[in-house]
C-alpha cells in the first residue's frame, strides 16, 4: 500500500493524504480527516522514511504494564484499541525500575504514537524526558504514587462497602486490608463513611490479616460485619470460620472486592463488588487515542458502584428474631401439564412444562420466608448446575443457607411433577444428594438451632438424619414438625423426637392402613407425638390431642395446582405459632395460606406472602390475628 493508493481510495490528493498523516491538516474537513485516518488504520498503512517524515502516525499505542498476566487493565485497552484500528505493542517492568526503563527505551525506538503507562515508583518520571525528546504523549494510570494517574476510586468503593453493611444494621464493622494501592483509599472511604453515620472510628477494627484477634472478635459478635479489600483473603477467612463452626453470613456478615477476572468464582457464597478494571483499560484506550488524534484530554474515570449479590449479608446477630429450621429435601421441579395423570399402560402428553426451585424444604423455607420468619435451611446439593440456580433462588428469598452441603459426585435431586386441570397432581422424585444428608451435617450445623423455636421436618431426606436434628432441637427447646412425606414407615427413635406430625391422608393410609381417622391419630398420640393433624385436600384437616379433636374446613379457593398445599399449610403453622397464637387460630390461618397456595401453577411462586395473607384474613376472620392475652381495642389502635 502506497500514498498515493490510500489518496486514491480517499478520494483525495496525495498532498490530503501526507498533510493528515503528518497532523498538518488545519483546513482540512473533519470527515476527509477522519476518512484517510480510517483507511491508513484499515491497512496498517508505514510510511516510507524517504517519502514522508519520521514525525507522522504509525498508529501504534504503546502499554507499560507491571505485568500482563491476568490484566484486566490491559484487556480493555486492548478492546479499545482494535476498535480504533490499532496496534499494541506492550512491555512490562516486572515492578523493576531499571526494566521500566529499557521498555520506555525500546517503546521509543518503535515511534509509538503515545504511551499508556503504569508507573513502577515515584522517581518513574525520570524517564519522561526521553519520551517528550521523541515527541511521544504519555499518560499514567493505576498508581498511588501519582494525583494525575488515573485510577480506580477506591474510596468511593469503601464508602459503599461500608454504608452497605450500615444498612444492614451493622455498627461493629472491621475493615480488612490486604497489601496494594486499593488498601488507602479504601480505608479512607470506610472511615468517612463511619464518621457521617455517626459510628465511633475504632483503630482496633482495622486488620491487615485473618488473626486470632479477628476470630475472637467475630465469635463474639463484637465484630458483626467485615469490609474486605481482597477476595483470597475473604475465602481465607470464610474457611477459617468453618473451621470453628462459625457461619458467613449468620455470624458475621462479609463483603470483599474481587477483580472482574475473578466472577467465574461463585462458591463460596459471598457478596462482592466487582472492581472494574476492564472498563477503567477500555476508556484509558479509547479516549486516549481519541485525545491524541483529536486533541483535548482525557476524561476522568467513572463507574457506579455496586453489590454483585447479597449472599453474605444479613441483619446482625442479637437483632435477628428467633428462627425457623427447615430440614428436608432440595430439588429442581419439573411440571408437566397433562391432560389425566399417567396410569399404567398408558402414555400421555404434556404441552407445557416449568421449572422451579422445588422439594419440601425449599418449599417451607420460602413460604416461611415470605411470612416473615428468619429461616435457615439444612439439606443437600450436587456440585452441578442446578445447585447453582438453588442458591441463587434461595438467596433472593434471604433464606441462610449455609447449612446445605455440596456433595461431591451427586446430582442435585429432581422431581417430576404431573398436573392435571383440576388441580391433581402426581410426584416422581430423583433424590440424587438428598439420600446423601448425614446425621454430621446437622452435627456441623448445631448453631441453627440455637434460638429456635420451630424445626420443620420431612421424610424425602433419610430418617438418621431426622433423628439427630430431633435430638438438637429438643436440647434447645425447639418443637419439631414432621411431615412423613415419601416413606411407608417411620422409625420409632424419630417419634420420640417428634412434637407435631402431619400427614396428608394418603400418607396415614400407608402408615397406619385400615383403621379410622381417629384410630390413626391415636397411634401417633400413643407414641409420644403431642399433635396430630391430617390434611384432607377440599375437605380441610383434622386436628387431635390428647386433649381435644376437631375438623377444619378448608378455605374455598378454586384449584389450578394442588401440588404445594401441604407445604403452604405447614409452613404457616409454624410461623404462626412462632409468634405466639393459639393451635386452633394457627390452623385456621395456615388453611387459608394453602388456600391460596392452589390458585396458581408451581409451589414457591404460589405461596402467600404475609400482607397479602394478613390482609385477607382482616376481611374475612380478623380475630384470628389477635394474639392471647391482647386486647383487641388495642390492636385496633396499634394498626
Amino acid at each position: 500500500m502506497t500514498i498515493k493508493e490510500i489518496a486514491q481510495l480517499a478520494g483525495v490528493s496525495i498532498s490530503t493524504v501526507s498533510k493528515v498523516i503528518n497532523r498538518k491538516d488545519t483546513g482540512i474537513r473533519p470527515e476527509t480527516r477522519e476518512r484517510v485516518l480510517q483507511i491508513v488504520k484499515e491497512f496498517n498503512y508505514s510510511p516510507y522514511a524517504n517519502a514522508i517524515p519520521n514525525t507522522g502516525s504509525t498508529f501504534i499505542l504503546g502499554v507499560l504494564v507491571s505485568s500482563h498476566a491476568d490484566n484486566q487493565i490491559l484487556n480493555g485497552i486492548f478492546q479499545a484499541a482494535r476498535a480504533q484500528s490499532y496496534t499494541i505493542l506492550v512491555a512490562e517492568t516486572n515492578h523493576d525500575p531499571e526494566t521500566e526503563h529499557k521498555g520506555i527505551t525500546a517503546l521509543c525506538r518503535h515511534k509509538v504514537d503515545a504511551l499508556l503507562w503504569e508507573p513502577v515508583d515515584k522517581d518513574s518520571l525520570r524517564h519522561a524526558d526521553d519520551l517528550r525528546s521523541a515527541n511521544i504523549p504519555y499518560l499514567l494510570f493505576h498508581s498511588d504514587q501519582f494525583e494525575d494517574a488515573y485510577n480506580i476510586n477506591f474510596e468511593q468503593i469503601g464508602y459503599f462497602a461500608a454504608s452497605a453493611l450500615i444498612r444492614a444494621r451493622h455498627r461493629n464493622i472491621a475493615c480488612l486490608l490486604s497489601p496494594g494501592i486499593q488498601s488507602q483509599p479504601f480505608l479512607n472511604g470506610y472511615k468517612r463513611c463511619l464518621f457521617e453515620s455517626g459510628i465511633p472510628l475504632n483503630d482496633n477494627m482495622i486488620f491487615h490479616d485473618v488473626d486470632d484477634l479477628l476470630l475472637r472478635k467475630i465469635a463474639n459478635h463484637s465484630v458483626t460485619g467485615v469490609a474486605s479489600t481482597h477476595l483470597g483473603t475473604s475465602l481465607y477467612l470464610y474457611e477459617a470460620l468453618r473451621k470453628l463452626h462459625y457461619h458467613i453470613p449468620t455470624d458475621v456478615s462479609l463483603i470483599s472486592l474481587r477483580k472482574d477476572s475473578q466472577k467465574d468464582i461463585q462458591f463460596p457464597p459471598i457478596s462482592t463488588i466487582t472492581i472494574p478494571y476492564r472498563e477503567l483499560g477500555f476508556h484509558l484506550g479509547e479516549n486516549f487515542i481519541r485525545a491524541n488524534e483529536q486533541g483535548g484530554t482525557v476524561p476522568p474515570f467513572e463507574f457506579e458502584v455496586c453489590l454483585d449479590n447479597t449472599l453474605s449479608i444479613q441483619i446482625p446477630y442479637e437483632q435477628r428474631q428467633q428462627k425457623l429450621t427447615v430440614i428436608g429435601s432440595i430439588n429442581l421441579d419439573d411440571y408437566l401439564k397433562v391432560e389425566a395423570l399417567p396410569v399404567t399402560g398408558t402414555t400421555v402428553m404434556t404441552s407445557n412444562t416449568s421449572l422451579y426451585s422445588g422439594g419440601k424444604a425449599i418449599n417451607q423455607s420460602v413460604g416461611a420466608s415470605k411470612l416473615g420468619a428468619n429461616v435457615n435451611l439444612i439439606g443437600a446439593v450436587g456440585t452441578d448446575m442446578d445447585s447453582d440456580i438453588i442458591f441463587s433462588f434461595l438467596s433472593e428469598h434471604a433464606i441462610d443457607a449455609s447449612g446445605i452441603r455440596r456433595c461431591a459426585n451427586e446430582v442435585t435431586g429432581k422431581a417430576y411433577i404431573f398436573v392435571q386441570p383440576d388441580g391433581d397432581s402426581m410426584i416422581s422424585i430423583l433424590s440424587g444428594a438428598n439420600n446423601a444428608l448425614r446425621p454430621d451435617d446437622i452435627l456441623d450445623n448445631e448453631r441453627a438451632f440455637k434460638d429456635c423455636r420451630y424445626c420443620l421436618m420431612q421424610t424425602e431426606v433419610p430418617q438418621e438424619a431426622l433423628i439427630q436434628a430431633g435430638k438438637i432441637a429438643h436440647k434447645y427447646g425447639a418443637k419439631t414438625i414432621l411431615k412423613p412425606s415419601a416413606c411407608t414407615v417411620l422409625d420409632k427413635k424419630l417419634l420420640k423426637y417428634i412434637d407435631i406430625i402431619i400427614p396428608n391422608r394418603k400418607e396415614i393410609n400407608v402408615l397406619c392402613p385400615g383403621k379410622s381417622l381417629s384410630e390413626q391419630a391415636d397411634y401417633f398420640l400413643n407414641s409420644g407425638i403431642e399433635t396430630v393433624i391430617i390434611t384432607l385436600g377440599k375437605d380441610g384437616c383434622y386436628l387431635k390431642t390428647k386433649q381435644e379433636e376437631e375438623y377444619f374446613s378448608a378455605s374455598d379457593f378454586t384449584p389450578i395446582d394442588n401440588t404445594g398445599a401441604g407445604d403452604a399449610f405447614i409452613c404457616a403453622l409454624a410461623v404462626y405459632l412462632q409468634r405466639g397464637h393459639h393451635l386452633r387460630n394457627a390452623i385456621k390461618i395456615a388453611t387459608y395460606a394453602a388456600g391460596f397456595s392452589i390458585t396458581r401453577e408451581g409451589v414457591t411462586p404460589s405461596l402467600i406472602d404475609r400482607n397479602t395473607l394478613e390482609a385477607y384474613i382482616r376481611q374475612k376472620e380478623p380475630a384470628l390475628l389477635d394474639l392471647p392475652d391482647t386486647p383487641a381495642s388495642t390492636i385496633a389502635q396499634r394498626r
